[in-house]
């Protein structure tokens, strides 16, 4: 195996821990909603801790990632951090609307998003099996998530709920796509440090003058295993998925990045049924499988395609 094609198979098992790692987000989501935290609140918080988190450690051992152009503040702060929190209150909109299940499944439509503008903004191929790829992909995240037992039926939700669902669950795979695209630009020129950093602080400082405007201002986790949560998430889904992440977009294209990173909802199907007995129907473990399958087809193209060597961060 050549450097090239080494390098671009790290990258794809960045992008997989990434996913992995965000895949727990559900279950401590849970554990915190048990706990009496405020949904609109979460987001705002994580964010807050794992920010906190970043500026310490650059402030003791890489101050650099303070320094940026008026472009790079832009892009990263501005329009980075406007997608971060886009994310964090379309998704609960999701939710609430459309249900969990139909939530995630409108989200993981995201890749199929990146193949589309990954052409014409980043000049990657858009070949017919790539295509398929994320397609096929969106498809089995969709029957995971949706074939959970005693799922509730869309039937029962309201129209203008559903309505304000599908429109939130959208707004977040809109807002997911354009991150991943954006890092693939970013990254390579400020560093993912740099980025996530400026990228998490755009989204706090967006959602801190929203949210109150919007009548939800953030309350703080009320009890003490809440915080516990609250850390968890910032560490994990903030921090360490954030850096697997932008590790793989530096190493592969931007559609095989937003593909492998889709095993998010496998981990969390895996750990619902581990830590909280909920369970799949058969529509669910077919899903699992093709996102699974999908996955590794990705990762096979890896051991013989070598279209994009490593970008080195400065």
């Amino acid at each position: 195996m050549t450097n090239d094609q080494r390098s671009r198979v790290i990258g794809y098992l960045c992008a997989l821990g990434a996913g992995s790692v965000w895949g727990t987000t559900g279950p401590l989501s849970t554990k915190l909603y048990a706990e009496g935290a405020a949904v609109t609140g979460i987001g705002f918080w994580r964010l807050l801790l794992g920010t906190a988190g970043l500026a310490l450690w650059a402030v003791l051992f890489q101050r650099d990632v303070f320094k940026v152009d008026r472009k790079g503040l832009l892009l990263m702060g501005g329009l980075g951090g406007a997608m971060v929190a886009l994310f964090e209150v379309a998704y609960q909109f999701g939710i609430a609307g459309a249900g969990v299940a139909g939530a995630a499944a409108l989200l993981y439509t995201a890749p199929v998003m990146v193949a589309l503008v990954a052409k014409p903004l980043l000049g990657e191929r858009l070949t017919p099996l790539r295509f398929a790829l994320a397609v096929v992909v969106m498809i089995g995240a969709a029957m995971t998530v949706t074939g959970k037992s005693g799922a509730a039926t869309q039937s029962a939700i309201a129209l203008p709920s559903l309505l304000a669902g599908i429109t939130g669950g959208l707004l977040a795979a809109v807002s997911y796509a354009t991150t991943t695209v954006l890092a693939r630009w970013t990254v390579p020129r400020y560093g993912s440090y740099r980025m996530l950093f400026w990228e998490a602080l755009g989204g706090v400082v967006i959602l801190a003058v929203v949210l109150p405007l919007a009548g939800h201002a953030p309350a703080p986790p009320p009890t003490g295993a809440a915080w516990l949560y609250v850390l968890a998430l910032a560490a994990g889904g903030v921090v360490l998925a954030n850096f697997l992440f932008f590790a793989g977009v530096r190493r592969i294209e931007a559609t095989l990045t937003a593909v492998a990173a889709t095993i998010e909802p496998v981990v969390g199907a895996l750990l619902a049924f581990l830590l909280l007995s909920q369970g799949l129907m058969l529509l669910g473990w077919v899903g699992l499988l093709m996102v699974v399958g999908g996955v590794a087809a990705g990762y096979l193209r890896e051991g013989r395609d070598s279209v994009v060597a490593v970008q080195p961060e400065p």
